[in-house]
């Protein structure tokens, strides 16, 4: 439901409410959600009536688009949920690009398989043996072993 102020203005609405979903909804209940509002607030579906209704249509599949537009990108509806993506500044366009571009590249880089306790026992040995042999700054120390 949308909020209004006291100049009779709508007030923030979250895009999950917006298109009525929950926040861990799929891609799929995602488009659904925005052809079925996309399809009812559509202004020359609306808009018949009266000059006030077609601007309401208008205003609402405005925002519709514009949550859709957000969700529906992995990279941008990670920075919305986290509070980083704001529509309105323009300013932070650079950032928000940069941000999704890294969030994308990091999904990308994901490894197959976990680490398991063994292989980061094998990395850590492999850390300390470096050191050990002058690579790191324990050079010219002497360390207990633990094995």
């Amino acid at each position: 439901m949308e909020a209004e102020s006291a100049d009779g203005s709508a007030s923030y609405q979250s895009y999950y409410s917006l298109l009525g979903i929950r926040r861990n909804a799929s891609l799929a209940e995602i488009r659904v959600a925005y052809r079925k509002l996309a399809l009812k607030w559509h202004p020359d579906r609306r808009g018949k009536d009266s000059p006030e209704a077609a601007g309401e249509a208008k205003l609402r599949f405005q925002r519709i688009q514009e949550a859709y537009s957000v969700l529906a990108d992995s990279g941008k509806r990670a920075m919305y949920d986290v509070g980083l993506f704001d529509p309105f500044d323009d300013d932070d366009q650079d950032f928000s690009d940069f941000m999704g571009d890294l969030l994308s590249m990091m999904e990308s880089m994901k490894p197959e398989k976990p680490d398991t306790l063994e292989d980061l026992q094998k990395i850590f040995n492999e850390m300390v043996n470096g050191m050990e042999m002058g690579l790191g700054p324990s050079v010219g120390r002497k360390r207990a072993r633990v094995e």
